[in-house]
């Protein structure tokens, strides 16, 4: 990733351009056959999820979009792939697909989906359940169609996270070959699980009927129907199959093999395929290889013309083309007969397929779909073109928000290739750690480090590979570094760094004041910080890393006895803090917190201590959406001691008992942490109890609350109370947030007194 807009970048625009195909209910053709017994179960308003489980060629998605299109509920639709399996990707789909149905669903959520610093649990998942709750007209449903292809955990407890909290007016509606990661037997035993499976979708003599003749035309008697669905199972692609073959020679006697897809190979050669004309079989099993298709794409790969008459031909004889938008411009082949096209072609062209994709990532490339043509190198086995591709195309990804497909595609090409580049291992171990996988930076600059020579060009906007390394192990890889260890490596970078008209001079000179005031170093801190906003505009340097900066510089000065310096800066940048608030909301958290944190010890000087106190309660909330141990702590502690000063010291004990949880959850650099100490020193005991209320809480609590509950009762912290319940630390602190409103508390320990006080644990 193009350092020169690290450690955080302000993005512009949605996060990535979206494929509008994907965000429209499928079409349906004329003629398809009713299924009131499933959809009636769909229609089940009581029913909080449905799932469609079945392995491929079972009429999952015709099923659901006959059912989509009849307008109640108004259903919003999306169809996942590959690469949506990262959650700021996931996320900034599904919100736009709700939006098809109702356009002022989300817009907040998608401006904190921009910012890929902030995990979409914190901002943006609440933001969206609030404006579903807020919605009061009509019923609405959401289906996720091909739901299998997410891998990610942190996806699926999303999605648990936010089918616990769906308004009543809403269902979710999932379509998948395997079981979803979702707490299905939960919802099953409480009557909110709406189940079809392939024993459901199995066609009736009917149904059946109703497909034979739409294809084949009373090809087929009664009796004719019934042993085709003995001989299918039921099974929708074996009976669309057989009409096919019907269609072509009447008189076959052969039928589809049963209800799996096992032998679909063979059938589609000997009974579709091989009906064929030359030019439309060659065009399948030659585009078989492309995702989706266009007709100027099959010109390219194919090297011919009029691949979009062929490809309307292909779709009015029904041979399993998807159209993916109403100008029937993109279309997609059925899964299942794009893997037996595939396969065939395998089997009489071996050597053509990395062709065909080398071409087709040309196409893609020269169309501005770089992550497509990376993907197809990728396909092509030709890993180092990809690496080219993808280490040229990393300020695009940074722009569209797309860091995590960035870091998925590099994945993708092996430790040899990326140990090949060195350039590209830095861009990779920068991406990774923007993105909060801080595991994962350490090893990636150890093969950048072993790979830099003498002769190895600088990462775009350094001077020196070396400097770029050191930095992001200060930066992000600090574990198993003692802070002199880090303060000998950002002063190493600095050293390197020596052009001030180049972003690497900043960017070293920001990390360099953020580990000297985390040692606590402050005017030191503040004099390479000075410097580093000084530089920073004239470099390039984008919104989000000048604000961090300028408040880091804020924080340094704010220790000295002298005030006004941090007076004179803030009145400077106020103004641009409130605009990218205005325009992000609580997703700007990492570009402002440091300076409304610096606001309110302006304020607690002045001897403002109520407006003090609103400043730093908001400065807490926004550290606590970033995430970030060392901000998490120094903001609380900065709190702690405004309510001491106060004389409030059971609400000073409270910000302290959150600072001790924060700090147990990851590495708080030793100033920060030497303030935690002192300040729970002179804070004491807190003597006071907190007063359980009458009644119980507002709401109920859902059963991961109160499993959530039960373990806040104990010494783990919120990373080992993940560990033990399978959820990550970001989804733990999400259904902690909704326990702490629904009981009225703001800390652990009140938490937990509530909730004995409740008879609740």
């Amino acid at each position: 990733m193009a350092l020169q807009d690290e450690p955080s970048a302000a993005p512009s625009g949605l996060a990535h351009p979206l494929v509008n195909g994907k965000l429209l209910v499928p079409p349906v053709r004329p003629g398809t056959v009713g299924r009131g017994r499933l959809t009636a179960l769909l229609d089940d308003d009581s029913r909080r999820l449905a799932v469609v489980v079945a392995p491929a060629g079972w009429g999952k998605t015709t099923l659901l979009a006959d059912w989509a299109r009849r307008g109640d509920p108004a259903v919003a639709w999306l169809t996942l792939d590959d690469s949506d399996d990262e959650p700021h990707r996931f996320w900034t789909y599904l919100v736009s697909a709700l939006r098809t149905v109702n356009p002022a669903l989300g817009g907040a959520a998608l401006k904190a989906l921009r910012v890929t610093e902030i995990d979409p649990l914190e901002v943006a998942v609440p933001s969206l359940l609030n404006d579903l709750d807020a919605m009061t007209i009509g019923r609405h449903a959401l289906v996720l169609d091909d739901y299998h292809v997410l891998r990610d955990r942190r996806i699926h407890e999303a999605v648990e996270f936010f089918l616990g909290y769906l308004p009543r007016s809403f269902r979710l509606v999932v379509a998948s070959r395997l079981d979803p990661p979702l707490p299905l037997a939960r919802l099953r035993a409480g009557g909110e699980l709406a189940e079809i499976r392939a024993a459901g979708l199995r066609f009736t003599g009917d149904e059946a009927a109703g497909l034979v003749n739409d294809v084949a035309g009373d090809a087929l008697d009664t009796d004719g129907i019934a042993a085709l669905v003995h001989r299918t199972e039921g099974w929708a692609a074996g009976i669309k199959l057989m009409a096919l073959a019907l269609r072509a020679a009447p008189a076959a006697g052969a039928g589809p093999p049963g209800g799996d897809e096992r032998h679909v190979v063979d059938y589609l050669t000997s009974e579709v395929l091989d009906g064929l004309g030359d030019g439309q079989r060659d065009f399948l099993l030659r585009t078989s290889v492309l995702e989706q298709l266009c007709g100027p794409l099959c010109d390219a790969v194919l090297e011919r013309a009029g691949s979009h008459l062929v490809l309307a031909e292909l779709e009015r004889a029904d041979l399993f083309l998807v159209p993916l938008d109403f100008q029937r411009f993109w279309y997609r082949y059925h899964r299942l007969f794009r893997g037996a096209l595939r396969r065939e072609l395998a089997t009489v062209a071996p050597d053509a397929a990395p062709r065909l994709l080398r071409r087709a990532a040309e196409w893609c490339a020269k169309s501005g779909e770089q992550e497509q043509a990376i993907r197809y190198l990728i396909a092509a086995g030709d890993r180092r073109a990809a690496a080219e591709l993808l280490a040229a195309s990393d300020d695009d990804f940074l722009a569209r928000g797309a860091i995590g497909a960035f870091l998925r595609l590099g994945d993708g090409l092996g430790a040899e290739v990326v140990r090949a580049d060195p350039r590209l291992a830095i861009s990779l171990a920068s991406a990774a750690g923007f993105t909060g996988r801080l595991h994962r930076v350490a090893p990636l600059l150890d093969l950048a480090e072993a790979a830099i020579t003498a002769g190895t060009a600088p990462a775009a906007g350094w001077r020196s590979g070396h400097a770029a390394v050191l930095t992001l192990r200060a930066v992000y890889a600090q574990d198993g570094w003692t802070p002199e260890e880090l303060l000998a490596m950002a002063r190493r970078s600095v050293e390197l760094e020596v052009d001030p008209e180049i972003p690497g001079w900043v960017i070293s000179r920001i990390a360099l004041g953020s580990v000297l005031s985390g040692t606590g170093h402050h005017d030191d801190a503040a004099r390479v910080l000075a410097q580093a906003v000084g530089r920073a505009a004239a470099v390039g340097l984008p919104a989000f890393t000048r604000l961090q900066a300028t408040g880091l510089l804020a924080m340094s000065l704010s220790n000295r006895t002298d005030i006004e310096p941090v007076r004179v800066l803030l009145r400077g940048v106020l103004p641009e803090v409130a605009a990218i608030e205005a325009e992000l909301g609580e997703a700007a958290a990492p570009a402002v917190v440091f300076l409304r944190l610096a606001e309110g010890v302006v304020a607690h000087r002045d001897g403002r201590l109520i407006q003090a106190r609103d400043l730093l309660l908001h400065a807490a909330h926004l550290a606590q959406i970033t995430g970030h141990p060392t901000q998490i702590v120094r903001a609380l502690v900065t709190l702690a001691e405004l309510e001491l000063a106060r004389g409030d010291r059971r609400a000073a004990s409270a910000a302290l008992s959150e600072a001790g949880e924060a700090a147990r959850t990851g590495p708080v650099l030793p100033a920060v942490a030497a303030a935690l100490t002192e300040t729970r020193r002179r804070a004491g005991r807190d003597p006071t109890a907190v007063t359980g209320r009458a009644g119980g809480p507002v709401e109920p609590l859902t059963d991961r609350e109160r499993s959530i509950l039960r373990a806040l009762c104990g010494p783990l912290s919120q990373r080992e109370i993940g560990a033990e319940l399978y959820l990550s630390m970001n989804t733990v602190k999400g259904y902690s947030k909704s326990l702490y409103r629904k009981l009225g508390v703001t800390s652990r320990a009140e938490a937990v007194r509530q909730g004995r006080d409740l008879g609740l644990i």
